[in-house]
C-alpha cells in the first residue's frame, strides 16, 4: 500500500511538473498593441478572480495570445484578398475563396489549441467564463431574456436555445469584431425564433406581452 502511494505521489507531482509555462507572443507586436490585448485578456482573469496570482498570469498570456492569434489569421486573409484585387475577375473571386479557407482552417485548428491551453489551468466552468467574458455574455443574457418573454417554453426547448447559443459562441470566439461577433449570434438568434414559430408559439404576441410585464415591473428591454 505505501509503495502504491508512493507511486502515485510521484505521477503526480510529474504531471505537474510537465505543465508547460505559457509564454506571451509578443515579439515583433507594437508594444501599444500589446498593452491594449493585455488590458482586453485581463477582463477574463478578472472575472475569473485570479488577476495578479501565477495561475492568472498564465490564463492572462493564454488569452492574449489567443487575441494575437486571431489577428494574425485574419491580416493574412486581407493580405491575400488584397493580391486578390489585382487579378481579373476570374482569379479575383478564386484567390478570395482561397483566402477564406485558409483562414477556415486555420480557426479551426487554433480554436482546439487555445481551449487545451486552457485546460491546463482551468475548470470546464471556468473554461465556461472565459468563454462568456470574450463574447460579452451574450450566451446568458440572450437565454434569460428568451425564457422570460416565454414562460411558458417545455425543459427540451430550453435545452435546444441554449446549446444553439453555445454553439453560437463558439464560433463568436473567434470572429474578428465585435460586430461579427453579435452577427454571429444574431443568425443563431434567427434559428430560434424559426425553431419556436413551428413550435406553436407566436413570438409577435409573446414580446408584447413581455414589454408589458418588464414596464410593470418598472425595467427596461
Amino acid at each position: 500500500m505505501k509503495k502504491v502511494l508512493l507511486i502515485t505521489m510521484a505521477l503526480l507531482t510529474l504531471n505537474t511538473a510537465t505543465i508547460r509555462a505559457i509564454d506571451l507572443d509578443k515579439e515583433g507586436r507594437d508594444p501599444q498593441y500589446v498593452n491594449t490585448i493585455l488590458g482586453r485578456a485581463k477582463k477574463v482573469t478578472d472575472a475569473l478572480e485570479i488577476t495578479g496570482t501565477e495561475k492568472g498570469n498564465q490564463v492572462l498570456n493564454i488569452v492574449a495570445n489567443r487575441y494575437f492569434k486571431l489577428n494574425d489569421i485574419y491580416n493574412e486573409r486581407d493580405s491575400i484578398k488584397k493580391v486578390a484585387g489585382t487579378l481579373t475577375s476570374e482569379a479575383k473571386k478564386q484567390k478570395q475563396q482561397e483566402a477564406e479557407s485558409i483562414k477556415d482552417m486555420k480557426l479551426y485548428r487554433s480554436h482546439f489549441g487555445f481551449i487545451a491551453d486552457l485546460s491546463l489551468y482551468l475548470t470546464d466552468k471556468e473554461i465556461e467564463k472565459v468563454k462568456d467574458v470574450m463574447t460579452y455574455n451574450v450566451v446568458n443574457v440572450t437565454y434569460k431574456a428568451q425564457c422570460d418573454m416565454i414562460p411558458t417554453l417545455k425543459e427540451e426547448e430550453k435545452v435546444q436555445i441554449l446549446s444553439w447559443l453555445k454553439e453560437a459562441r463558439e464560433y463568436a470566439i473567434d470572429a474578428e469584431s465585435s460586430k461579427k461577433k453579435h452577427e454571429t449570434f444574431g443568425k443563431y438568434k434567427g434559428r430560434i425564433n424559426n425553431y419556436l414559430s413551428k413550435r406553436g408559439y407566436n413570438l409577435t404576441k409573446e414580446r408584447e406581452e413581455w414589454a408589458k410585464r418588464v414596464k410593470a415591473r418598472g425595467e427596461t428591454l
